[in-house]
């Protein structure tokens, strides 16, 4: 059961941040300085407004906090209470839906685990810049 009133966890969840966020930023450094250049930050005109896309070839790149988006070593249903058991589980079933319509429009949906880029931004850049070299190679300059 959750433990704060309706107004209270209203102000807490107001106050996180939902783009620019640490993983995010460390991650187009990270990109950066490996030489990947050409993206744009959340792309209002795409279904779920990826945190990095590369227009050109159609990659949207998500980066997921663990916990919001249910990842089993860092969210464990029925642990938190049925407030975060349904919220998550929506999270959940939205990103779905959202992987689905980039697809439809032709984009390669890429997403990372926030502790991913924490632990190692390096290895993320490098198979975010694989999957863009592959996706180069199909479309003609």
């Amino acid at each position: 059961m959750d433990r704060m009133t309706a107004e209270s966890r209203s102000r807490v969840m107001a106050r996180v941040k939902n783009k620019n966020t640490a993983p995010e930023i460390l991650l187009r450094k990270t990109l950066y300085a490996a030489g990947v250049r050409g993206w744009r930050c959340h792309k209002r005109d795409l279904p779920g407004t990826p945190d990095i896309v590369f227009t050109r070839w159609k990659l949207a790149i998500f980066v997921d906090g663990a916990f919001w988006h249910g990842h089993p070593s860092h969210y464990r249903p029925g642990q938190s209470g049925t407030f975060w058991d349904r919220k998550i589980e929506k999270n959940r079933r939205r990103d779905d839906e959202v992987n689905r319509l980039l697809s439809r429009l032709g984009y390669t949906v890429i997403r990372v685990w926030d502790f991913e880029i924490e632990k190692d931004p390096a290895a993320v850049a490098r198979r975010i810049s694989e999957r863009l070299r592959e996706l180069k190679g199909t479309v003609s300059e």
